[in-house]
């Protein structure tokens, strides 16, 4: 990131998820670019049909000003009208995720191929969304995290999310994915989210005894190893709940398998869908099979684009 007479600015979305979508894209394009961190204002949560930042200002309380940026990416329904806002100064707009109007004065729009994306001139389909999970990250990671190296293979990255806006993911659930993991892996590298509760978290732990593992637990200190684990990893479990820890998954070169935590909406078996008939996953059986696939990089792909219609 830059100071304020970046070319490019991006918009950051309070929900980390969200905002790692737009920050991956800009990440991407090699050159230096301003985050404008968000924060919401009463008006934020209503789909206003007019392009304006009323009820959106910057954490840093500041109101936006000149020098414009040429480009602006942006990802959410909230970020939407200030991006639009922007547009009607100039700027050329990237824009992740449904943006609920406005969607032809978008230059770009980049949206999910499980929310069925009409074809469009503006609009670029991709798998799963856009992260932050490059491929030199790996490699950073792969680096920094090279200990890994010495868990028995093959090494199974178990990635646990959990249902949004609820206490915690069901410790039954958690402690079923966790030993059908342990079931056909050398070693088992966990992570649990926020979502993901101490009970069930607990009851992975227990799930995990009897395997070498390495568990790090949402809110635990010492550096996050997150990115090791995908790094190292020879297959990933993810829990379908995650839109993000699924499409971060595809960012590496084995193969990524979906639990069913159960209780998913239509938009997410969208996503599995998608990701099935692509060949970049499979549904997480009791006696998964490997198999082969590319790495995705939807991000660089994006990039890539927005480079080739000469938005930057």
């Amino acid at each position: 990131m830059t100071g304020e007479d970046a070319a490019v600015w991006v918009l950051a979305d309070p929900r980390a998820g969200t905002a790692a979508q737009a920050l991956g894209i800009a990440e991407r394009l090699g050159v230096p670019f301003r985050g404008v961190a968000l924060h919401w204002g009463a008006l934020a949560a209503l789909p206003l049909p007019w392009p304006s930042p009323r009820g959106l200002t910057p954490v840093a309380r500041e109101p936006l000003r000149p020098p414009w940026p040429r480009l602006v990416i942006s990802a959410g329904r909230r970020s939407a009208p200030v991006s639009l806002w922007l547009a009607r100064r100039g700027a050329r707009t990237v824009h992740c995720m449904r943006p609920g109007f406005g969607r032809r004065r978008f230059d770009l729009l980049v949206l999910g191929r499980h929310d069925a994306p009409p074809a469009a001139p503006n609009i670029l389909p991709i798998l799963g969304a856009t992260h932050r999970v490059s491929p030199e990250a790996l490699a950073a990671a792969r680096a920094d995290w090279a200990a890994l190296a010495d868990m028995p293979g093959p090494r199974v990255a178990l990635l646990m999310g959990g249902k949004v806006r609820a206490t915690g993911m069901d410790a039954a659930v958690a402690a079923s994915v966790g030993a059908q993991a342990a079931g056909f892996a050398g070693s088992v590298l966990a992570s649990t989210s926020r979502r993901t509760g101490e009970a069930a978290t607990a009851a992975l732990a227990e799930a995990l005894r009897g395997v070498p593992h390495r568990l790090f637990r949402w809110g635990d200190g010492g550096p996050n190893p997150y990115l090791g684990f995908l790094a190292w990893a020879d297959a990933v479990v993810v829990t379908g709940d995650s839109v993000s820890m699924l499409s971060e998954a595809l960012a590496t070169s084995g193969p990524v398998f979906i639990a069913d935590p159960g209780g998913l909406g239509p938009r997410h078996r969208a996503l599995h869908a998608s990701l099935y008939a692509a060949g970049q996953a499979r549904p997480f059986t009791a006696d998964p099979a490997f198999f082969g696939r590319a790495p995705l990089d939807e991000s660089g792909r994006v990039a890539s684009a927005i480079r080739a219609r000469g938005l930057i």
